[in-house]
């Protein structure tokens, strides 16, 4: 039969809860349940809707019954660097702020005059985005507003689902290594860092590790859902980091690529990788399962495509992705790109009408019709791709002979196959729902079914199919 597991995979714009069965080396999954999620307007400012989420994870948890299956544990993974403040009660104050809010802008620069750029990434060796967590909690510091201020602990977002769940607060470490405030040396916490700033550092819980067993499904939740005492596993609670450990690599020397509205690119070490040169190229290092570091780069990626098909919509276009690779390919040739990474991009108001602006004024050709933006978009991210795994290879103690995408933007053909010609090397594509498994893997794990990273990553390239894509003239 096999023991089933429930992977809650939250993302930015949709979730999904799906069981994932492991039995006699192999593995299989069903989605049983989607979701969508977004970002809400209040006053200006943006939040996370976390009622409207956890109703859904109450319609998951009821569907499970409703479909008579039998879970052996539960385990929650979402986006990094966002947070809930925890009242002394145990109570939620009010709802997480998102990511993609500006008030973090200029943040950054004034916490440089505290802890200069040099020594706040010697000390967390993570690449400096104005909405780490570290930049947030100081500009919620300085809002004689904000819940910051009655907050006893916060919770990453994966570690609020689950406190939802099952009543109890931890911190898991992976996703606190997307904080600005974690030691990759020592994996721990440097709270001298929010000392230094003025902030309590007390709000930081003590961190577990992936695969240790945080709870059961309290009470009043079991008596909703019909369901038992189910266990709660912190499992690799950074949906990367998750994803990482679902690639179905042999060995070491690889590259990857998990693909969605971010492109997260890297490599697997064994140590973190902090040094001037690091710096300059604001490479990230950010834990790992079996105590590994993930050292990559944060790139733009589908998000580019999502916000210019929001425009298209307005304007009465709508396209599948089936269409929207079709025209990508009938616009091949076109010649102009930008850069994702240009941060005019992370929140227009019209994604379209910004990317036509930034290649006007780079005196490049503007697409005209919706396959020449596809087209545009495609080359751009490419081209990035191409100089991110060339930063990579200077750090590698290994060659990296190919790149394995996972996530939704594995299923793009288009996008591997200018990728496979553009990088030179064999670009593997699969699996789709790569964080989903990586969940069920270190559940699995929790359960004993598996040893390391290593059988896992066996077990799931016997069980899926994935497609290769060799580099062509």
């Amino acid at each position: 039969m096999g023991s089933n597991f429930l992977a809650f995979d939250l993302g930015a714009t949709s979730g999904r809860a799906i069981i994932g069965t492991v039995s006699d080396d192999k593995f299989s999954s069903q989605e049983i349940y989607r979701f969508p999620n977004g970002v809400k307007e209040s006053e200006g400012k943006y939040y996370w809707d976390i009622d409207s989420l956890f109703g859904h994870f109450k319609a998951a948890l009821r569907k499970v019954r409703e479909l008579g299956i039998e879970i052996s544990s539960i385990g929650v993974d979402t986006w990094g660097v966002d947070f809930g403040c925890i009242g002394s009660d145990g109570r939620i104050l009010g709802e997480p702020r998102a990511y993609r809010d500006p008030y973090t802008d200029g943040i950054p620069e004034e916490v440089f005059k505290v802890i200069p750029r040099t020594e706040l990434y010697d000390a967390d060796g993570l690449q400096i985005m104005n909405f780490n967590s570290i930049f947030q909690i100081y500009a919620q510091h300085k809002d004689p507003a904000s819940s910051i201020h009655k907050a006893k602990h916060i919770l990453f977002m994966p570690d609020l689902m689950s406190y939802f769940l099952t009543g109890n607060q931890f911190c898991e470490y992976t996703i606190a290594s997307t904080s600005g405030m974690i030691d990759p040396r020592t994996r721990n916490w440097d709270r001298s860092l929010l000392d230094r700033l003025g902030c309590d550092s007390s709000i930081l819980l003590d961190l577990v590790q992936p695969g240790t067993k945080v709870g059961v499904l309290k009470k009043e939740l079991q008596d909703e859902t019909g369901l038992g005492p189910i266990p709660v596993v912190a499992v690799a609670g950074h949906d990367t980091a998750s994803a990482i450990a679902a690639v179905p690599a042999a060995d070491e020397k690889f590259a990857y690529l998990s693909s969605g509205t971010w492109s997260l690119m890297g490599i697997e070490s064994t140590t973190p990788i902090i040094n001037g040169k690091s710096l300059e190229y604001n490479i990230t290092n950010e834990g790992g399962i079996d105590g590994t570091t993930r050292f990559l780069k944060n790139i733009t990626g589908f998000w580019l495509l999502e916000q210019s098909r929001k425009t298209w919509e307005r304007e009465g276009r709508k396209y599948n992705y089936a269409q929207i690779e079709e025209m990508g390919w009938k616009a091949i040739d076109f010649p102009s790109t930008i850069n994702p990474d240009d941060p005019r991009f992370a929140a227009p108001k019209d994604m379209d009408a910004e990317i036509k602006t930034a290649l006007r004024e780079s005196g490049q050709r503007v697409p005209v019709t919706d396959g020449e933006m596809i087209s545009c978009i495609y080359h751009s991210l490419t081209k990035r791709y191409v100089d991110v795994i060339a930063m990579l290879q200077g750090f590698a103690s290994f060659k990296i002979e190919k790149l394995h995408v996972i996530g939704g933007g594995s299923a793009n053909k288009l996008l591997s196959t200018l990728t496979a010609n553009a990088l030179g090397i064999p670009v593997i594509a699969g699996p789709v729902e790569g964080t989903a498994i990586g969940n069920v893997m270190l559940q699995a794990k929790a359960a004993g079914l598996v040893k390391d990273r290593w059988e896992m990553r066996r077990i799931i390239a016997n069980s899926i199919e994935t497609k290769t894509y060799l580099p062509e003239k």
